[in-house]
């Protein structure tokens, strides 16, 4: 194999600084990132390969590689994540119904102003409420409609889905209904900033963000 020098590539020394960069990082690490790595001499369909087989290395250990918004990562499986969490138990922070909703509809319906979350939620949202989440990192304001008064329109951000383990919205679970998601979604936990959260095999109509927990207030 040849890189774009036309030199030889040595695979295993690749895969190991490939490892070494990603098990240090606190941050996930895009392609452009790695690539520098390699002075730019390896083209990103090899170096996709290469992070290809070292998931496939990892695949039957407690850690393992992903592949999220913001770039490559490696983190905790979730079956490991809850003996971890003894070693530095948090109380999670709990978040109110209106937060959850207002959430939900941001993912869903996005980008939407605050006339439009009300819209569909049927009563007023405060700042309150989008302030929690934008200092959470989860949505930001992204622009002005062309509409009288120029309202904020707001959307989700990229940290918002690597908590969630995605690379795109499109990876949310399909929702006929926003309104079905907390029909159902009572009992559920926000886990803390620093956990992994998961999507797969959550029901249609409950809410996507594994572990929420609606506050009783």
């Amino acid at each position: 194999m040849l890189s774009k020098s036309s030199e030889p590539i040595d695979p295993d020394q690749v895969k190991r600084v490939l490892e070494a960069a990603l098990l240090t990082s606190q941050d996930p690490l895009p392609l452009s990132e790695l690539k520098r790595l390699f002075d730019d001499e390896l083209s990103t369909d090899i170096l996709r390969k290469f992070l290809e087989e070292l998931r496939e290395k990892w695949t039957k250990g407690g850690i393992e590689l992903v592949c999220v918004a913001s770039g490559w990562r490696f983190h905790a499986k979730l079956e490991i994540q809850e003996f971890l969490n003894k070693l530095n138990p948090q109380k999670p922070p709990r978040y109110s119904r209106a937060v959850l909703e207002t959430l939900a509809i941001i993912s869903y319906r996005q980008p939407v102003t605050r006339g439009d979350i009300e819209e569909i939620r049927g009563v007023s949202v405060s700042s309150p409420v989008l302030k929690v989440l934008e200092a959470r990192g989860w949505i930001e304001a992204i622009g002005h409609r062309d509409t009288p008064g120029r309202p904020i329109l707001y959307a989700t951000t990229k940290s918002f889905l690597n908590d969630l383990n995605l690379r795109s919205l499109d990876e949310l679970p399909p929702l006929e209904d926003p309104g079905l998601l907390f029909e159902q979604g009572k009992n559920m936990e926000l886990l803390p900033i620093t956990e992994q959260v998961s999507v797969s095999g959550i029901s249609e109509t409950l809410h996507p963000l594994q572990g929420l927990k609606e506050e009783t207030s």
